[in-house]
């Protein structure tokens, strides 16, 4: 090609979240940074932080915390590979059911799903000793999940010194992903036990911030009595942590409303209605604008005012008292109280920290064991735990992800609140394929994909609208051919390599692999359509259903042609992505880099 066409290339990496962040404070303090790099000194003065030489202010430090952050910055290499034959209704289905590696898999959602998640449950690792602990890899992340998903679970036993250590050190970038996804509105609930729930607080008090803890909700899990604990006592409960992305706004809907209380004894013509108490809060050297008495204007007796005056001011009890909103008691000894609306109430009661009440471990079990007739899965969480969280902090349309998937208790959940609200949430389940040591079902996945195809079709029998199918990727590493510089001496294995790089796209890989390779890394969701098309004879992939992208791969009857360049132009998608080793040679690349440049198409290779 001529030195002067800069066709822009692929490089088969997640998003640099790191350079986002950095352009971010670009905007705002483009002042700190001197060749690019950030002067973090200066950025501090300008928020009124002064560097004093004090060691001793409060932090939250573990050895391998800075390597964290390295491992939450680097960018991925993998992709995503679809499995058309493990799915359910994979042409039409937008929820997602994702194998892998979950700190691998965020990195590769970050482009796609950047604040576009409203709701995130997780139920990690609760570091008993016997869970398995992700271990990261800063090298080669990749690598570590190939050779993971070849083991067995690993525990993380208290003897080997570094206990607490390592499962922060597993969380910590995992959470700093996930508040990427997470809207600005959106929740996170995180169910942990003692173990680690003091470190937990910490860690998201650092992620997403103390002023937007919004609850520790407490879950009585256990139904009955455990005598095995040496102390003594009997752990009956969990904790589910909550956070928000804002801070002063209300993240739950709130409870049911007990509407028994209301009724219309005198036919008021606004409806049902409670009385409320009207007594006052603070005394009169506090609140003296709301201590005075109190007279019924139709019958001129006076109540006179209670030891903490009123709840309302004078002007205020006024427009109660024309409003017909008072209730009077029959004599001066009685105590006025307020008419309140049943249809004025527009805010629901406060929902309860001590939550799932009547709902125990045991019932996700049993659970559990009625959809696969036998015991596959230890603690699933109760569906209608998740399904009560869901509820409070999503609408209709909302994404719910879960990157610690299990048994997929969240998935059904969302299917069932579905089918019971009308509602179109979408779910995404992430987990790693956990090798369980069963015949039956050899990985944790197994487990979590039949139980979605399962409790699907049941759901569906109540509720045909509901989307029930799911579409199943898997980690991998990149379908782009990468040059292998590792130190050789041999000319064979040097030739082989030169060989193996003159196609840009791996042999083993499908077309379909590729396409949604794509998808993520220009960060349209996978849940777009993807059509197969024909122009001028040559395979064409559309994403969406507008034809935003178009991906050529087909390099068939010469390889494509300026004239093919030429028709997809016209059919005016956003971008065209096309394979070079596809092209007939440089001239029509060349070519074809004109034509889409004069039709204002953008176009790039694999």
């Amino acid at each position: 090609m001529a030195d002067d066409i800069q066709i822009q290339k692929m490089d088969g990496k997640s998003l640099d979240v790191t350079g986002v962040n950095k352009e971010k404070l670009k905007t705002v303090f483009p002042e700190c940074f001197t060749e690019g790099n950030l002067d973090i000194d200066k950025l501090l003065s300008l928020c009124g932080e002064y560097i004093d030489n004090d060691f001793e202010k409060y932090k939250f430090e573990w050895k391998g915390k800075s390597e964290c952050y390295r491992i939450a910055g680097l960018r991925s290499t993998g992709t995503l590979r679809p499995c058309v034959e493990e799915s359910v209704d994979f042409e039409n289905t937008n929820n997602l059911y994702i194998e892998g590696d979950n700190l691998e898999v965020l990195k590769l959602l970050q482009t796609a799903y950047y604040r576009k998640v409203k709701m995130i449950y997780i139920d990690p690792p609760y570091n008993t000793g016997n869970d398995f602990v992700y271990e990261d890899d800063f090298k080669d992340p990749m690598a570590k999940y190939k050779e993971i998903t070849s083991q067995t679970t690993k525990s993380n036993p208290e003897t080997m010194g570094r206990y607490h250590t390592n499962w922060l050190n597993m969380m910590y970038p995992r959470l700093r992903l996930a508040s990427n996804l997470l809207r600005d509105d959106g929740v996170i609930f995180i169910s942990i036990d003692d173990n680690e729930v003091t470190n937990l607080r910490r860690l998201c008090d650092e992620v997403f911030g103390e002023e937007n803890f919004v609850a520790q909700l407490i879950w009585k899990s256990r139904q009955n009595k455990d005598n095995r604990n040496i102390t003594g006592v009997s752990i009956d409960h969990e904790y589910v942590i909550v956070y928000s992305k804002f801070s002063g706004g209300r993240s739950f809907s709130g409870a049911d409303r007990d509407a028994s209380q209301y009724s219309n004894p005198d036919n008021d013509p606004r409806g049902a209605w409670c009385s409320a108490n009207m007594a006052g809060l603070l005394d009169a050297t506090k609140r003296p604008n709301c201590h005075f008495d109190l007279i019924n204007p139709a019958t001129d007796i006076n109540y006179g005012k209670p030891t903490m005056g009123w709840r309302y001011d004078r002007n205020t009890m006024n427009r109660l008292i024309e409003e017909d909103r008072i209730i009077w008691p029959a004599d001066k000894n009685g105590r006025p109280r307020r008419k309140v609306f049943l249809s004025e109430m527009t805010t629901l009661p406060g929902y309860s920290s001590i939550t799932g009440v009547d709902i125990y471990t045991r019932n996700g079990s049993k659970e559990l064991s009625e959809i696969f007739d036998t015991k596959c899965f230890d603690f699933p969480k109760p569906t209608d735990l998740i399904k009560d969280f869901i509820k409070q902090t999503t609408k209709e349309d909302d994404i719910v992800l879960d990157f610690f998937s299990g048994s997929a208790t969240t998935a059904h959940a969302v299917m069932q609140l579905n089918a019971e609200d009308g509602g179109k949430r979408q779910f995404i389940m992430v987990q790693l394929p956990e090798l369980t040591g069963s015949d039956e079902y050899k990985n944790i996945c197994e487990i979590g994909k039949e139980r979605i195809r399962r409790a699907g079709n049941k759901i569906k029998e109540q509720n045909a609208d509901v989307d029930v199918g799911f579409k199943v990727l898997k980690l991998d590493t990149s379908n782009l051919v990468k040059w292998d510089d590792t130190p050789v001496s041999e000319t064979e294995v040097l030739k082989e390599r030169f060989d193996s790089v003159v196609k840009t796209l791996k042999f083993d890989r499908s077309e379909l692999d590729v396409v949604y390779e794509v998808m993520l890394k220009l960060g349209i969701p996978i849940t777009y359509k993807v059509n197969l098309t024909d122009i001028n004879g040559r395979k064409v992939y559309s994403i969406g259903e507008d034809g935003l992208i178009l991906v050529c791969l087909d390099g068939s009857n010469g390889g494509i042609t300026p004239e093919d360049i030429s028709t997809m132009c016209d059919l005016t998608p956003a971008k065209i992505v096309a394979a070079e080793e596809a092209f007939k040679d440089d001239v029509a690349l060349s070519n074809a880099y004109y034509i889409s440049k004069d039709k204002g198409v953008e176009i790039e290779l694999l």
